[in-house]
């Protein structure tokens, strides 16, 4: 792209957002060359993403990719949707980093 560095950055949300976010990092270049600090905010129940888990953190450990990751305790897939049943005000209005993990 004109005027562009080659860089991107990316921000996700839920299955689809994080999974882009995720291809993005993980197939547009070698997981080693991730530079950028990674932010990954897990829901408490969600168990197709933590069996996935102990793989991925292994290989951003492999990596030395500087992470951080935390759950948001008690909430579900899509909690900050009001329009859904999952929908946690509580949780959805912190706007804070949890760091429960």
């Amino acid at each position: 792209m004109a005027g562009g560095n080659g860089k991107i950055g990316a921000v996700g949300f839920c299955h689809d957002g994080g999974g882009v976010v995720n291809m993005l990092a993980t197939r547009l270049s070698e997981l080693a060359a991730i530079k950028a600090p990674l932010l990954i905010v897990f829901v408490d129940i969600d168990e197709r993403i933590y069996a996935m888990g102990p793989p991925y953190e292994a290989a951003l450990k492999a990596a030395n990719v500087e992470f951080e990751a935390g759950k948001y305790p008690g909430t579900q897939h899509d909690f900050y949707n009001a329009t859904t049943p999952r929908h946690d005000a509580a949780a959805a209005k912190t706007g804070a980093h949890p760091r429960t993990v």
